[in-house]
């Protein structure tokens, strides 16, 4: 018996802030270009010579980087999704995780005994009012959404019966990261990315990117306040978790309420497992819903599916997608 597993899990922040400002600097979009010795990486980044060494061997020693006769170069997985050239980065989540997540951690044991938000509300703002005044925090915001949402999106693009409907809705859509991915997988869909007026621009620069302007389109809509827009299936991703238990409820009854008979409603999360007991990231998520909203918690698959049963869906079924995040899909 040792205590690895204790300090490994204790002093796990030193390894994640190396690879946040790695993400930050850029590091790996340099090493993108062409493999490099200490030296010109340690110049491209400004770094002081007493910490480059070290930081780039951490690099290494962590699985991010791989030196070969004292030339740094990317591993596989960080040449994919850490590359800000390439279409598969999903550094986004990372940029946020650095500026804002790490230190609003800092507070969680105040969260845990006070049940209270420890972000931008303690100090009277709000999150979104915050991100929605300022449009770069805004964009990377959306990013992130896009970092985060690119594997399950694949997924759902994969699994999902896509060619017994024609249109679909992407509820809280960010950049539009799920409606690209399923359009380009499935030419006879049509698609609308639902979210706040602000973000319109961010969803159209990105939908043009992907050549998709013709079959996706933005609409606004404060789910709140109004009846969502009909279309064949309704998608939530990363968006039931943000709302304590009568929100959820109250969306679900309002996705039901805006698909035909047959039609599809998927909900998708870092589902926590039924046991409780092996998905960390997905409790660990809904500890961050506590840092970051008033009521948002994640859930279990039966959990939601309990949800819907009792708006009115006639069937339900859970299906893992990738990585922690699974869906539950829910028929009319």
């Amino acid at each position: 018996m040792t205590p690895d597993k204790i300090m490994q899990l204790g002093m796990g922040f030193w390894g994640s802030k190396c690879l946040l400002s790695a993400v930050e600097l850029g590091v790996f979009t340099e090493l993108a270009k062409k493999p490099l010795e200490l030296e010109p990486l340690r110049r491209a980044f400004g770094l002081h010579p007493r910490s480059a060494r070290d930081f780039f061997d951490a690099l290494v020693a962590l699985g991010m980087l791989e030196r070969r006769d004292g030339v740094y170069s990317n591993t596989a997985e960080t040449a994919m999704f850490l590359d800000k050239a390439k279409p598969s980065y999903i550094g986004g989540i990372l940029e946020m995780a650095n500026h804002r997540l790490y230190p609003f951690w800092d507070s969680l044991t105040e969260g845990l005994k006070t049940g209270r938000q420890q972000n931008e509300s303690k100090r009277g703002g709000d999150l979104f009012d915050e991100l929605y005044k300022d449009p770069a925090r805004l964009k990377e915001f959306c990013k992130a959404m896009t970092g985060i949402s690119q594997g399950p999106a694949r997924a759902i693009a994969a699994k999902f019966p896509w060619k017994d409907y024609k249109t679909f809705m992407d509820v809280g859509t960010a950049q539009g990261a799920l409606p690209v991915t399923v359009a380009r997988e499935h030419a006879h869909l049509s698609g609308v990315g639902l979210d706040l007026p602000i973000v319109e621009p961010i969803f159209s620069e990105y939908v043009a990117s992907a050549g998709l302007g013709g079959r996706l389109k933005f609409a606004t809509c404060d789910f709140f306040k109004a009846d969502l827009p009909q279309t064949d299936v309704i998608v939530m991703g990363h968006i039931l978790h943000d709302w304590d238990l009568a929100q959820k409820k109250a969306l679900i009854a309002k996705v039901y309420k805006a698909l035909p008979k047959g039609g599809a409603f998927i909900a998708y999360e870092a589902l926590i497992d039924d046991d409780r007991s092996k998905n960390a990231f997905g409790l660990l998520m809904s500890l961050n819903m506590l840092i970051e909203t008033s009521g948002g918690f994640d859930y279990t698959g039966p959990d939601c599916q309990g949800w819907m049963k009792e708006a009115g869906f006639r069937e339900t079924r859970v299906e893992h997608l990738v990585g922690p995040d699974s869906m539950v899909v829910g028929i009319k």
